[in-house]
């Protein structure tokens, strides 16, 4: 690497090659003569070739000159292409953003980030790996995404999590005399209701498990399901009340008819964070999609 010409030398044979004069080359650069003069000397030390042929008057480019020229313009050009190139990275302008998540975040958190990410990120490229909640914790620890979003029901050793969302359990279901909007229902009045839950082990049933246990009440769970969104689909049919996070209950959802009740008594709350390797650090671009999520976080 020490024979390789330093930028400063072909920068000085450049300008030195095209203004035909030390003295013009010099003023261009913002140098003294003398030190551009040391610079191709240096030059012509490290390619072992004469590149110009001299006089107290004139300056002649000789052939090797004119076959260097080339290579030196081009060398420059990547590197400048390099600064620039880096410069956008650095500054989230391009690159590559890859998510893990699992559905309910795939299908209800994450679109709405998306879409404002994409309006100050454009050229940015969002890759979503959408995965099953047993398989979400082996997938950020696998590295083959920059981040996750989700919840971790405990720490695990070599992750980090930063919660964003506080989001609170809530039951869904279709309005009627005995499921009113507007009030909190506890855990006892909902053992009352036909309920759908997902599976024992998915997600946040046991956080549902240890309030049934803490309020002292057995749920008449109707039907299991592997995601939180069948849960809300079956509750849209008139099949029992849904059990799930009160994000859940967007303007689609709301469409149907659906009403959402907080759950009290005790009040459990899912806990929506971006996780990620604690040792690995992001890159401009993912950085800035995790601080949009970040910078809206509750408190």
């Amino acid at each position: 690497m020490r024979a390789l010409p330093s930028v400063r030398q072909l920068r000085a044979f450049v300008a030195v090659y095209h203004a035909g004069q030390v003295s013009a080359a010099a003023e261009q650069l913002a140098l003294t003569q003398p030190a551009v003069t040391v610079l191709l000397r240096e030059l012509e030390d490290k390619l072992g070739v004469k590149l110009f042929d001299r006089s107290t008057r004139t300056l002649r480019r000789t052939e090797a000159a004119n076959e260097a020229i080339a290579y030196a313009e081009r060398a420059l050009a990547e590197l400048e292409g390099l600064v620039a190139g880096m410069a956008e990275v650095a500054g989230a302008r391009r690159g590559r953003v890859r998510i893990a998540a699992t559905s309910s975040v795939a299908q209800i958190l994450l679109p709405p980030a998306m879409r404002d990410f994409r309006a100050v990120h454009p050229e940015v490229k969002v890759e979503l790996e959408d995965v099953a909640p047993g398989e979400f914790v082996e997938t950020l620890l696998a590295g083959r995404v920059d981040f996750g979003i989700g919840t971790l029901e405990a720490s695990v050793p070599g992750l980090r999590e930063q919660v964003f969302l506080h989001d609170a359990l809530a039951a869904m279901g279709q309005p009627g005399r005995d499921f009113a909007a507007g009030r909190p229902l506890t855990w006892k009045q909902l053992a009352a209701f036909p309920v759908i839950t997902v599976k024992a082990g998915y997600g946040v049933r046991r956080s549902i498990d240890a309030a049934c246990e803490s309020a002292g009440v057995a749920l008449r769970v109707e039907h299991e399901v592997a995601l939180l969104t069948t849960a809300v689909a079956l509750a849209a049919s008139g099949l029992g009340i849904a059990v799930v996070p009160a994000s859940l209950l967007t303007r689609d959802v709301a469409a149907t008819g659906l009403v959402a009740r907080r759950l009290t008594r005790p009040v459990v709350e899912r806990r929506v964070a971006v996780i990620r390797k604690a040792e690995r650090s992001l890159s401009p671009a993912a950085q800035a999609f995790a601080d949009l999520l970040l910078e809206g976080r509750e408190t």
